[in-house]
């Protein structure tokens, strides 16, 4: 792609205008203040053109790994338009068009589902489910005061006050106490640092089984919900091992715990399938999706249940003791049209140009060459599933110290210099934010991923 002319922008007007108007998200303002940020103005494929005419390769999908089909779909930006000029929007209490065809269409992908209910965010979807099961506690019978929900430490479920208290990452919730009672921390599943210093396969993977011991402690008519993402996203890439997911399962059955999987990040093609959780032998009675939905090209998020879940809601308004038993719920942007026109448009276009077998390969491709980086003294574990990888580097391998956050921002920044844009965790667990991520759109070719690995060779070939 060619250098873009900025001719709509006055430059420096709005480069002073980013820091003088604009807070940004997560930066400092010491930081923020001492240096320039991107200010991106176009867009197309994986290449990001910013302010000043740079052009960037983007391997986290717009930063927070959500552009699945690449930037500049015209056919994406049509089919809001279009639905734009018909009706941008009517309250979720009714229905529209293009949400009751996009509600089918995830109903197709997730057959043992029977209804979605829509909303705006990750954080939101989640806190939907949130508010379903608590309600169900206190009118289900067999449900009654059955309001904990277990969440796993490192995963992160979004910045709600709610969806926070059940997020494993204790830096984004510090200062932010008094959470949300009824949430109660487990293990995490990383086998690279493992919480009960054993190794796969010889471990009879404690990190599940323990969840047992988690519920008896804290008394199962007390626990309600178990809220997990597939594959730990922010908190470091953790890939569960196959066998961990079916003893999840288990025991959320023994217990009559509803299993919540959060496919926020990893659905919509992510991982090389459809849905993260589609890696494992798993069937969740709550699925919570977002960022793919639409591409990020709208807002949208949603809430899947199983058809007996939905039903526990079903109420008849003239009986006075169950006339409020139906989920007293509303989210405004639930209701808006775009998105659901941007969604339908982002599906046909994973189906029609195959990305997600396109995910998988090139996944695999990606993680291949990644491994050739553990022949440097620096990194110490590689590890991912489909366009969704991480880097843990490490000041020692045989010890795992890991490298300190300043260490980390320098190798990130010498990757940036080169042009190339990647995450990495950030503000979340104390010590170990030191993970490198990419999870660069489904369109990815081989030469962009062979850019990507050699620059961050090189930059971490430069030191820390």
């Amino acid at each position: 792609m060619g250098k873009m002319k900025v001719l709509e922008y006055e430059t420096e007007e709005i480069v002073k205008g980013d820091k003088d108007f604009l807070w940004h998200h997560l930066k400092p303002h010491k930081v923020f203040e001492a240096a320039e940020q991107l200010i991106p103005v176009k867009a197309e494929g994986l290449v990001v053109t910013d302010i000043r005419g740079r052009e960037f390769l983007d391997f986290t999908s717009g930063g927070v790994w959500s552009v699945v089909v690449g930037y500049g779909r015209e056919s994406v930006a049509r089919a809001v338009y279009e639905q734009l000029k018909e009706m941008p929007y009517f309250a979720g209490v009714y229905g529209n068009v293009p949400a009751i065809k996009f509600a089918q269409k995830l109903l197709e992908k997730l057959p043992r589902m029977g209804k979605v209910y829509f909303s705006n965010s990750g954080s939101e979807a989640n806190e939907k489910a949130f508010k379903l099961l608590r309600q169900a506690s206190r009118f289900v019978p067999e449900r009654k005061g059955k309001i904990k929900i277990l969440y796993r430490d490192r995963d992160y479920h979004g910045t709600t006050i709610g969806a926070m208290s059940a997020s494993g990452q204790s830096e984004r919730k510090k200062d932010f106490e008094p959470l949300v009672e009824g949430f109660v921390e487990f293990p995490h599943c990383c086998c690279y640092r493992c919480p009960f210093d054993k190794s796969y396969p010889g471990c009879n993977i404690e990190c599940a089984r323990v969840i047992d011991d988690i519920i008896q402690k804290e008394g199962p008519e007390t626990v309600g919900g178990l809220i997990v993402e597939p594959i730990t996203a922010g908190g470091g890439i953790l890939t569960p091992v196959p066998e961990y997911f079916p003893i999840v399962q288990e025991i959320c059955r023994k217990y009559d715990v509803w299993l919540i999987m959060d496919e926020v990040v990893c659905g919509f093609g992510r991982s090389g399938k459809f849905w993260g959780h589609e890696h494992y032998d798993v069937d969740p009675d709550i699925v919570t999706m977002a960022k793919g939905l639409a591409s990020s090209y709208e807002p949208l998020s949603a809430v899947v249940v199983k058809q007996c879940i939905y039903d526990l809601f079903v109420n008849d308004p003239a009986d006075p003791q169950t006339r409020l038993n139906f989920f007293r719920d509303i989210s405004t942007y639930g209701g808006c049209a775009g998105p659901m026109a941007a969604a339908l448009e982002t599906t046909r276009i994973i189906e029609e140009e195959n990305l997600v077998e396109r995910s998988r390969e090139m996944g695999v491709y990606l993680l291949d060459r990644l491994k050739e980086l553990l022949d440097l003294p620096i990194v110490g574990d590689v590890r991912g599933v489909g366009l969704f990888c991480g880097v843990e580097f490490v000041r020692d391998k045989v010890t795992k110290e890991p490298v300190s956050e300043a260490e980390m921002a320098k190798i990130v920044g010498n990757v940036f210099a080169q042009s190339v844009i990647v995450g990495r965790t950030n503000v979340s667990i104390t010590g170990l934010n030191t993970v490198m991520n990419f999870a660069p759109a489904l369109i990815v070719t081989k030469e962009q991923i062979d850019r990507l690995v050699d620059a961050v060779r090189k930059a971490a070939e430069i030191g820390i």
